[in-house]
């Protein structure tokens, strides 16, 4: 058995890293309207340069911009698409005094579409910078957060008195447009961020979502469907796969839970290329839901944590991913961390040493598994 040569690889990562402070330091200059955005612009090209070296360096197969153009994850991209509205996030005062700042809402206020190439020029850059061999990666939010968070509620009547077929149909064309558009310009290998699926895990969220009039049992099944439109669109020779997370803000996690709940859907009923699954702590569960998984599929198991320094040892690793392939063959494994390492400009809790490290073991323990 040997690494692959297509993607994901046997060591393979989720595509956020710590932003450095230079670049920090930018991005709040512009906020104060000090510089304008092709000054920030030119800083976040100097930071992607010295980030993609820093992947090649460790020796990563697949090679991100670290996701350092953005602010969160998943809005700069989704309030990018046309009929999609995000709320100005508001400061919630506590009940023992101290303040929090929620995440900003997004809403679809009118029809989905495609308006514009959302990541191509991101992509283009990205690519300029990755050495011959390598496979640039672009990561996106998942579709299904379009309907999660708010559900009915967070969907226009008057622009969808139906959800189904019409609201799906019109998200999965626009996904279907942006990939074409990334396809157009190089781009062969993308993933889908999404937290609702592991999310659905978890008998909060659950419950929540029976608040909000959804089935959290029919909800897997009906993203799966949903994932299904966008992957119809898939252009013919890229790699489509989709990262789960229950929450890496700051080193938190905002959900827990065996992936059981969500098993079949996500492995057996997606027609994506591969999952990367979080599989870092107990609060993943065991490897049971692993025998879902379809014979032409890939699971990358994220056993390295990105949320805290202390490193793992290859043996435990290595026995890890022995238990894995007790409900999964070994050739239908992968290596990972567990998560991004910076989901949000803020950063997780971690040195940037102990980034470097992790991908290290991952990139070795996989080789020591594998071969290559």
């Amino acid at each position: 058995m040997s690494l692959r040569t297509t993607p994901p690889f046997r060591a393979d990562h989720v595509g956020s890293f710590l932003r450095p402070k230079y670049l920090l330091d930018a991005r709040e200059q512009k906020a104060r309207g000090e510089i304008d955005a092709a000054a920030l612009r030119s800083v976040e090209d100097r930071a992607i340069t010295e980030i993609v070296n820093f992947q090649q360096d460790v020796g990563l197969q697949s090679i991100t911009d670290g996701e350092f153009r953005r602010t969160y994850f998943h809005i700069d991209f989704l309030e990018q698409l046309g009929g999609v509205k995000t709320d100005i996030p508001v400061t919630i005062r506590k009940p023992d005094g101290t303040e929090e700042l929620a995440p900003p809402v997004m809403r679809v206020v009118d029809k989905v579409r495609h308006v514009k190439d959302i990541q191509r020029a991101d992509f283009e850059y990205l690519k300029s910078q990755v050495a011959a061999g390598l496979t640039p990666k672009v990561t996106i939010p998942s579709p299904t957060m379009l309907h999660f968070r708010g559900g009915r509620a967070g969907i226009s009547r008057e622009a969808y008195p139906e959800l189904d077929p019409a609201f799906y149909d019109d998200v999965a064309r626009a996904y279907g447009e942006e990939l074409q558009s990334l396809y157009d310009a190089g781009c062969r290998y993308v993933q889908m961020d999404d937290t609702n699926m592991a999310y659905l895990c978890d008998e909060k969220m659950r419950e929540a979502a029976r608040q909000r009039g959804d089935d959290p049992n029919e909800l897997p099944h009906r993203y799966a469907g949903f994932i299904n439109k966008v992957v119809a669109h898939k252009p013919a020779g890229m790699t489509l796969a989709m990262h789960l997370c229950r929450g890496n803000f700051k080193s938190t996690h905002a959900a827990a839970g065996n992936y059981e709940p969500v098993a079949e859907a996500l492995l057996s009923e997606m027609k994506l290329d591969a999952f990367f699954l979080e599989y870092d702590d107990d609060r993943s569960g065991d490897f049971r839901p692993l025998r879902y998984l379809g014979k032409d599929k890939i699971v990358v198991l994220g056993l390295v944590t990105t949320k805290f320094g202390e490193m793992e040892s290859k043996d435990a690793l290595k026995r890890r991913i022995d238990e894995a392939a007790k409900y999964a063959p070994l050739e239908q494994l992968a290596l990972s961390p567990q998560c991004g390492f910076s989901s949000t400009v803020h950063g997780n809790n971690i040195a940037v040493e102990a980034q470097r490290a992790k991908l290290r073991l991952v990139v070795e323990t996989a080789r020591e598994v594998w071969g290559g």
